[in-house]
């Protein structure tokens, strides 16, 4: 039979509010620019493009620099290294070859 939870049955404890410090802290979502939006797209779209050519070509070069291009917008949160690495694995599969 159902019944109704009574006053004495219910969690009375407390609870600290959120921000303070007795509060666990909690993961906190950092706001991306606009910057890192343009050239993460701009370079997971050059990614999308290696990869794809690289799988139907079998070429090892293009398709993990189009993976890594792919996963860098991920992994790096400044701009400069976003560019600089970006650039250099966009050029990569021109140089290197194997």
């Amino acid at each position: 039979m159902f019944s109704f939870p009574t006053l004495s049955s219910l969690d009375w404890s407390f609870q600290p509010p959120p921000g303070s410090p007795e509060h666990p802290p909690s993961i906190r979502l950092r706001a991306l620019t606009t910057a890192e939006i343009f050239w993460g797209l701009l370079f997971g779209s050059v990614g999308l493009g290696f990869f794809t050519y690289g799988k139907k070509q079998k070429a090892v070069v293009p398709l993990v620099c189009g993976l890594a291009l792919i996963v860098l917008p991920y992994l790096v949160s400044n701009v400069v290294w976003l560019v600089a690495a970006g650039v250099a694995l966009a050029v990569a599969p021109y140089f290197v070859k194997i």
